[in-house]
């Protein structure tokens, strides 16, 4: 059976080796030595200044709307998980959409400002499948307009923009270090800023709000990860580039074998060093992706509609219309791609979707 993606696992030994020194220290929890050493390799492998290991990319999400006090209209992408909706509207905010850019898939910066209200207090973006959205532009907006800026850089570990990290634009970036991701410790998160006042903030955020044991700085709640999981991220950081390049050779077997066939691909920019994600194509219709994906099922080869549905349909949302994502939502579809998918796979893949088209 082929997933669409696979959870790379380092090698047993190693893992078990930082756990033996867990079971030494018999320290689990509550900001421990694993902890600590992953948030500093992590700054200096991503080129960020401040970054706090949490739980999960939602609550990565959650607090940084909470310390940035997040209120009123949020402009934010229909073309997303739904963590990064369900985020605003959890924190009390209202979502507005606006749409994406048919090549990028990204939220489409020219369609912003005609958004933007009194009411508006932010905008929330995705770096779609790790292609970044157009910072400058939103910044110019957000600046203008004294727009606090939060990206959701679920899939964009080690990603760049005009050499230096995309998680360096905006007030806040929010990582998800799930299983299934390039990076992972295997269910976990980060909150990145280069803003000082505010990293002070979310250092007690994550942790209750604690100023010691029995003082408070202020509102908080338990944001934390343990040291088993940051003993997984400090076997799999090493290992991230060498996952890169696996994905990237992959990656480029499939641009070969589907080129020229009527597929479309999100546009990746030349400033961009991209990280190959995930492998997602453009359709001409969703029947055509409907064949696709019954025919790789029946090859027990499972690709995912990534994402689907458009996030205008949320019940918890208020109704609204953003033709570009709800049409590329109905297109689009990842194919398998992982560190160790077989070339031969990748051939087999791309002759049934060729089959089908």
């Amino acid at each position: 059976m082929i997933n669409v993606t696979k959870t790379y696992l380092p090698p047993l030994a190693e893992y078990v080796a930082y756990l033996e020194g867990i079971w030494e220290r018999t320290l689990v929890t509550n900001n421990g030595p694993l902890v600590v050493e992953l948030e500093e390799k992590l700054k200096s492998y991503l080129g960020v200044k401040h970054l706090f290991f949490v739980a999960n990319g939602t609550v990565a999400l959650q607090i940084a709307f909470k310390a940035l006090a997040l209120r009123g209209e949020v402009i934010t992408t229909p073309f997303s998980y739904v963590a990064t909706t369900s985020s605003i509207a959890w924190e009390g905010c209202q979502p507005i959409y606006v749409d994406i850019h048919p090549q990028t898939l990204c939220l489409d910066a020219t369609l912003l400002e005609r958004a933007i209200t009194a009411e508006t207090t932010a905008v929330v973006a995705t770096h779609v499948y790790g292609n970044p959205c157009e910072v400058e532009a939103i910044q110019v907006l957000a600046d203008k307009y004294g727009l606090q800026v939060i990206y959701d850089a679920a899939h964009a570990f080690g990603v760049q923009h005009r050499g230096q990290s995309i998680l360096n634009f905006g007030n806040v970036s929010a990582l998800s270090f799930h299983a299934t991701k390039l990076f992972h410790t295997g269910e976990g998160g980060a909150i990145v800023t280069d803003d000082d006042e505010l990293a002070f903030k979310l250092g007690y955020m994550v942790n209750f709000g604690h100023n010691g044991p029995e003082r408070f700085w202020g509102l908080g709640i338990n944001g934390k990860n343990s040291e088993l999981h940051a003993a997984m991220g400090l076997c799999v950081l090493p290992n991230v580039a060498e996952l890169i390049r696996c994905r990237q050779a992959l990656s480029n077997l499939y641009d070969q074998l589907l080129e020229g066939r009527g597929l479309a691909k999100p546009v990746i920019s030349a400033e961009t060093t991209y990280n190959y994600a995930y492998y997602p194509v453009l359709f001409p219709d969703e029947e055509k992706l409907l064949a696709v994906m019954t025919a790789l099922r029946e090859q027990q080869v499972f690709s995912r509609r990534y994402f689907y549905p458009a996030l205008t349909d949320l019940p918890y949302v208020r109704p609204q219309q953003a033709p570009v994502a709800q049409s590329v939502a109905s297109r689009v579809l990842c194919l398998p791609l992982a560190h160790d998918l077989a070339p031969a796979t990748v051939q087999q893949i791309a002759a049934t979707v060729i089959n089908c088209l």
